[in-house]
């Protein structure tokens, strides 16, 4: 496999895995586990760097990933309620710019997924995610968090908000 893109284990993680320890009083002998298959063979727990999610480049893996960013920040919403709004304000496209509305015409046009203006973005940007209002997932996320103060929830959200 290539090597570009993967998480590598520490050498020193990798000596831990591969060698037991033996000792009787003051020597000790490291033995290398061949075939170990007890419960007590060495084990390792899983890094953050192992147990990241991969979400696809696309709106499913877009709205997935800000539902993990939201449970994380405690804002609440869900799939069917993101994806709802998602539909009704730009069909699916991050790249969306509304330049015919009230917003538009003050000089503040709605961009993004869920349509939001800039200081709206700014206000509700939540950290963790891209400063970056064309940005799928910080675009979900803050509309999300501007949703959950305003309306309690995403979910609550049926029209223009």
């Amino acid at each position: 496999m290539p090597a570009f893109g993967l998480h590598r284990r520490s050498t020193a993680r990798r000596l831990v895995r591969s060698l037991a320890v033996a000792g009787t009083g003051v020597a000790v002998v490291a033995l290398p586990l061949f075939g170990a298959t007890s419960a007590s063979a060495a084990t390792t727990t899983p890094t953050a760097a192992t147990t990241a999610t991969a979400y696809p480049d696309n709106l499913d893996g877009w709205i997935r990933e800000s539902l993990s960013v939201m449970a994380q920040n405690g804002i609440p919403g869900s799939y069917e309620g993101i994806h709802r709004n998602v539909m009704r304000e730009s069909s699916g496209n991050p790249n969306a710019v509304n330049l015919w509305d009230s917003n538009a015409a003050a000089g503040t046009p709605s961009k993004g997924l869920l349509q939001v203006i800039d200081p709206t973005f700014q206000a509700y940007h939540v950290p963790g995610t891209a400063f970056d209002p064309y940005d799928p997932v910080a675009n979900i996320t803050a509309a999300c968090n501007y949703a959950a103060d305003r309306y309690g929830s995403i979910d609550n959200v049926f029209g223009a908000y």
